[in-house]
């Protein structure tokens, strides 16, 4: 004959609906934040290899990288994306400047604003 009485499953329950919330916030944040830091990845990649190619070019390429990730904010705003090179004899700098936000929207509960404002500055070596 068992005794037990069904205590746990309230705070079973309660677990459960946290866990939920949990994965449902997870779910609308992480391919915001993933698609943000691919971004700065791939203009890391972008900038390393600007050498020989002209500002425009290479704001093609930022913006193109965006549209593929889905961070259309970037492609809106004129500002958001900004290349600079800037040279001295065989060497010198490639720049992009990332300046853009992206909305996260819970579910029309909350609404969280994510900025990004990052700068990535590369090395050009003209004659190797």
């Amino acid at each position: 004959m068992q005794t037990q009485r069904g205590e746990g499953k309230l705070g079973c329950i309660f677990s459960m609906l946290i866990l939920g919330a949990v994965g449902a916030i997870a779910y609308k944040a992480i391919p915001v934040y993933y698609g943000n830091s691919e971004l700065v990845d791939a203009c890391d990649f972008i900038a390393s290899g600007a050498s020989k190619k002209p500002i425009e070019t290479i704001e093609r390429e930022v913006k193109d990288k965006a549209k593929e990730l889905g961070v259309i904010e970037v492609l809106m705003d004129k500002k958001s994306v900004r290349v600079t090179k800037a040279s001295s004899g065989d060497s010198g700098t490639c720049t992009i400047t990332l300046r853009y936000t992206r909305n996260i929207d819970f579910y029309g509960a909350y609404k969280w604003t994510l900025v990004t404002d990052k700068r990535i500055t590369k090395p050009i070596f003209e004659n190797i």
